[in-house]
């Protein structure tokens, strides 16, 4: 496969419709290294655009047919971008080239000897992140980009100058199998994103077409715990590595298991006769899973297991995964991205062992359809906390809201015999609702993809 400079020509012109989005900026970083010409559109001033323009990209406020100029030679969007937008229109209108973000993504890592996607429905980010960290300790120079904000790049985003690529690989809308690289790794496949996928099997399909994807000299690493394993390895052209508790059934598991006072494990990490000592500095069971993906990966690159060792423990998190807030009247806050019931259940039982008096979660559902279609799920996890708070829904693409809300989610977690849940339209009502409420020594925890964080940020100032 031709790399992206074979592709799309530099030094020529390439616009992004979203540039200061998590995940379009940093391959616009990308691109301004390599010498592109760039420029990009967003609907508000941040951070983000303000870092790009610095570094010589043209950033427009407002999509606008205006802003597609003559000398543009290609235009990148992302899924959220529907094909009536005046950028699109226009550029369509001048013959110009589209691309999604995934399929320039997906060129821009065939140019790399080593490129790694990590996917699953959850532990994208994390694993990635301690990928990253492994690397960086291991001084390989990687670029990297990751779903969330990871302190030790000082963003989301990093580009490198060696044979070394990781990326956080996301499954809605398979853009996830646009993606070129040589090492898969998949953490989990469960329901998510049924707004696009029909189904469980539909989801599981397309993660098989990611290994597929894979080629003689590929690896694949995969989490033995997944329903019918055999489905995504049978007949493989690729290596397969598998991670996860059952040492009959993992290449790579855990042994000799502690916990610190706020939930940090100390393990084993047994393969064969190798077996490594790692203490995470990020709490909870589900990251030792994490952690074990990220071993598995490296040590298959052949890097040392001194160096994964140091990167684990360099890892202390990424914005918005278990994050220390502050505290308000002796009320710790957290806040967390869960959005999805196993990753509500991860993070709730990872705080069960955290010092606290009573549990408390402020949840706000991401989507109607995943709310709806995971329901009895998400009631379900939620009844861990000792009290549920919730909030509106946060609709983001969507804008049909299939009959329901989030007081129809607090009426199934009341049939499950929980009483401590209540429902409000707004997040001041919230906030005046928890300053009442909670009292010192307990643990709040605000969790969600949406902006639940301010609620938490707001009590602590």
């Amino acid at each position: 496969m031709k790399n992206i400079e074979d592709i799309i020509k530099a030094p020529c012109h390439v616009h992004f419709i979203g540039i200061g989005g998590i995940s379009m900026s940093g391959l616009a970083e990308l691109l301004l290294d390599k010498g592109y010409t760039v420029s990009g559109s967003d609907r508000s001033e941040s951070d983000i655009t303000n870092k790009l323009a610095s570094l010589g990209a043209k950033i427009c406020y407002g999509h606008n047919k205006e802003n597609i100029t003559d000398d543009i030679s290609y235009v990148v969007y992302t899924a959220a971008i529907k094909d009536d937008n005046p950028e699109i229109v226009a550029a369509k209108e001048k013959d110009i080239t589209c691309m999604t973000r995934a399929k320039l993504l997906g060129l821009a890592m065939s140019g790399y000897k080593t490129a790694i996607s990590v996917a699953g429905t959850h532990g994208k980010t994390t694993t990635t992140s301690m990928i990253s960290e492994i690397m960086l300790a291991y001084k390989c120079d990687p670029t990297i980009s990751v779903g969330g904000m990871l302190h030790s790049i000082g963003g989301n985003f990093r580009v490198g100058h060696s044979q070394y690529f990781v990326t956080e690989a996301c499954e809605y809308t398979n853009s996830f199998l646009s993606l070129i690289s040589n090492v898969n790794v998949i953490l989990n496949v469960r329901e998510d994103h049924l707004d696009f996928f029909k189904d469980i099997n539909d989801i599981r399909h397309s993660f098989r077409v990611f290994a597929d994807n894979l080629g003689e000299d590929g690896t694949l690493v995969i989490n033995s715990e997944i329903d019918d394993l055999s489905y995504f390895t049978d007949d493989l052209k690729a290596k397969v590595y598998t991670f996860g508790s059952d040492k009959d059934k993992s290449d790579y598991y855990p042994e000799n298991i502690t916990y610190n006072k706020v939930a940090c494990a100390t393990f084993d990490i047994v393969n064969g006769s190798e077996r490594t000592t790692v203490s995470l500095k990020v709490p909870g069971k589900h990251n030792i899973l994490n952690a074990l993906a990220a071993f598995a990966t490296c040590r298959a690159i052949k890097i040392p297991a001194e160096y994964i060792v140091k990167g684990l423990e360099n890892y202390q998190g990424t914005d918005r995964r278990f994050q220390y807030k502050g505290e308000f009247n002796g009320v710790t806050v957290i806040d967390d991205y869960a959005h999805h019931p196993d990753e509500i259940e991860a993070t709730l039982n990872t705080a069960k062992t955290y010092p606290h008096n009573k549990l408390w979660v402020v949840f706000q559902p991401h989507t109607y359809t995943r709310t709806k279609s995971l329901m009895g799920e998400f009631a379900k996890a939620l009844s861990l906390a000792d009290n549920v708070v919730l909030a509106k829904i946060y609709p983001a693409r969507e804008t049909d809201n299939l009959g329901i809300s989030s007081d129809t989610l607090r009426g199934e977690i009341e049939k499950l015999g929980h009483e401590n849940v209540i429902y409000f339209e707004t997040f001041e009502e919230i906030e005046k609702f928890l300053k009442e409420k909670c009292i010192n020594g307990d643990l709040l925890i605000t969790m969600g993809a949406g902006n639940v964080v301010e609620i938490g940020e707001n009590l602590v100032k």
